[in-house]
């Protein structure tokens, strides 16, 4: 039974043409329950939505109480976006995990920078990483009822000892129990191990890669793919802390060892199974696979194959592009250093176009204070740092990774408008890949 108080879902949008359009639903208004049921987060509205008869209680932002019949197809959406996807509130986390970045940030910013999820409905809605150590028995049993599958677990090390040292929970020990649990309920899930040298490498790596594995069945596997990333450290991180960050030696044992892994698995399945994150190769100083090796991407989040689907994608568009712009434009695009020179040909190529100059400014961090930086941990305060009286031209590019989800600001608390302020050039921020990145510089 869940003991968490449900709040209503407050509408933040309304798809136009929709039923709930048709039905007077404006942003502001609150779905109290559906068929006398309180729905405590998104996966509940899903799964109560599926019926054919739907009674709606709504409380309108004009403060009245509305009751709505609904006949419809049962794979109608009603058209409803709200302003979260957990009504009753999100599962915190009660690890300690020294490399959490959560707790390698600076204090004084505004409390939700600092909110701790480990919670299993994000994981399956979003695709969010949790370690299974916070579930209660109602939500595994919940997990199993609603079939909530994949789900992305944080497993670090399948060693107990090693688990529990990383997490600093005593229930981090039950992984491999936990992952039985998910074979027999025929449920599957998606894992990562963030490296930590001297910790998790070595042989408690290979065990745990070779633990991982004996959950994977070409028919039915339980785990469909696992991916290596290295630790993220920060200037903030705890000052007690026994973390080191990862060197080129560190990098190129990890790819030797992962490589000859993937290998095995190959020949065996068909598949590396074990996915190497990009920051390897770059932190190696060797050259990215090709894009086949990366078969379907299944480890995008992790930066799996990143960089490499974006050089793919612009290879595919590059001969769609002008050879000349009708106006003179010069434009600025932002990226970590981590991926400057992969991401230079790029630059050279849309340059060959006449009347568009486009500069290059891969940076790092001074504000987590890191050497080498992946754009999407680059800071309001990164940016005017670096670039404040700089000739950026007639705009800045700014990948959206860059930016809290839905939100335009930078991990730092910083607004998108203070730092076009700061820096005095419009700021236009790219979604899509590839494609956006040539849309905004070739589109008038």
């Amino acid at each position: 039974m869940n003991h968490r108080p449900v709040h209503p879902a407050i509408v933040s949008r309304v798809e136009p043409d929709s039923i709930a359009a048709e039905l007077g639903f404006e942003p502001g208004d609150a779905l109290l329950a559906i068929n006398g049921e309180r729905p405590r987060d998104l996966i509940d509205y899903r799964f109560l939505c599926a019926d054919e008869v739907l009674t709606l209680e709504v409380l309108g932002k004009d403060g009245q109480t509305y009751t709505l019949e609904i006949e419809k197809e049962a794979d109608d959406d009603l058209g409803l976006e709200f302003t979260t996807a957990l009504f009753d509130g999100l599962l915190q986390c009660n690890n300690r995990c020294p490399f959490c970045f959560i707790d390698q940030q600076p204090p004084g910013k505004r409390q939700s920078l600092y909110a701790k999820d480990d919670d299993y409905r994000l994981s399956f809605l979003y695709g969010s990483y949790l370690t299974l150590t916070n579930l209660t028995a109602p939500e595994w049993q919940r997990i199993a009822r609603l079939r909530l599958s994949p789900l992305y677990v944080s497993v670090h090390a399948t060693v107990a000892s090693v688990r529990q040292r990383l997490l600093k929970n005593p229930r981090a020990g039950e992984i491999l129990r936990q992952l039985a649990w998910f074979q027999e309920q025929r449920l599957q899930l998606h894992a990562q191990v963030v490296v930590c040298p001297g910790i998790n490498d070595g042989q408690c790596l290979e065990q745990t890669l070779r633990d991982l594995a004996s959950f994977y069945h070409p028919d039915w596997p339980t785990v469909l793919s696992v991916a290596v990333v290295p630790v993220g450290l920060t200037r903030f991180r705890p000052a007690d802390d026994e973390l080191v960050p990862v060197t080129p030696d560190d990098a190129r044992t990890v790819l030797r060892q992962v490589q000859a892994l993937q290998e095995h698995f190959q020949r065996q399945w068909g598949t590396p199974f074990v996915w190497l994150a990009d920051e390897w190769f770059l932190i190696a100083g060797r050259p990215l696979p090709p894009a086949t090796h990366y078969q379907d991407y299944p480890q995008l989040s992790n930066g799996v194959g990143t960089i490499r689907l974006f050089l793919e994608e612009f290879a595919a568009h590059s001969h769609d592009l002008p050879t000349r712009l009708p106006t003179a434009r010069h434009l600025s695009w932002v990226v970590g250093n981590a991926v400057g020179e992969a991401f230079q040909p790029l630059v050279t190529r849309l340059n060959q176009i006449q009347n568009l100059r486009l500069d290059l400014y891969p940076l790092a961090s001074d504000y987590w204070g890191q050497a080498m930086t992946v754009t999407g941990l680059l800071t309001g305060h990164d940016l005017i740092y670096h670039l404040q009286g700089k000739p950026l031209g007639d705009r800045l590019l700014l990948p959206s990774i860059m930016l809290k989800h839905d939100e335009a600001v930078f991990l730092d608390d910083l607004s998108l408008e203070t730092v076009a302020d700061a820096l005095q050039v419009p700021i236009q921020v790219v979604s899509g890949g590839a494609a956006g990145l040539i849309a905004a510089c070739t589109s008038s």
